[in-house]
């Protein structure tokens, strides 16, 4: 069992409980710097300008990989601040289903009050990584959709 939860909603729930364990914002903030820095080390050769995200402040790398029906993400930045959110988003959707992930509303950002206390860039990034991953999601699912009508 991971520490984290073993589902998306288990994961999420732990999320929130631990960020309500600090006070305050420059607190969590630590927090989610400190998730940044406990993220699996993304492979160098992974670092392409292809799984760059656009619109974000900071270089930011996403790169999904397929396993059995679920999607798995490595992701790197070079600020601290940006790689905990990534982390964030990366703990809660790596080892889902792409149908799971794509039908996901990421509900628990508001709810953790992260959205409100970055600087308009920032947010603008958040939103970009989300789009992001939704994006890989229904990629996913599209080429699964393909193979299964090839059977047919």
């Amino acid at each position: 069992m991971s520490y984290w939860g073993n589902s998306l909603e288990e994961r999420i729930d732990t999320i929130k409980k631990k960020i309500q364990e600090f006070p305050d914002w420059e607190n969590r903030y630590k927090f989610i710097m400190d998730l940044g820095r406990q993220l699996s080390p993304m492979e160098e050769k992974n670092k392409e300008e292809k799984f760059l995200i656009k619109g974000c402040q900071s270089l930011v790398w996403l790169y999904p990989e397929l396993k059995e029906g679920r999607i798995y993400f490595q992701a790197d930045s070079e600020s601290a601040l940006v790689k905990g959110i990534i982390s964030l988003l990366v703990l809660v959707y790596n080892g889902e289903l792409a149908k799971t992930i794509f039908h996901h509303r990421p509900d628990f950002l508001k709810e953790i009050g992260i959205a409100e206390q970055l600087t308009m860039n920032r947010s603008n990034g958040l939103l970009m990584m989300i789009k992001q991953i939704h994006l890989y999601a229904a990629a996913f699912l599209a080429i699964d959709s393909h193979k299964n009508s090839l059977k047919d």
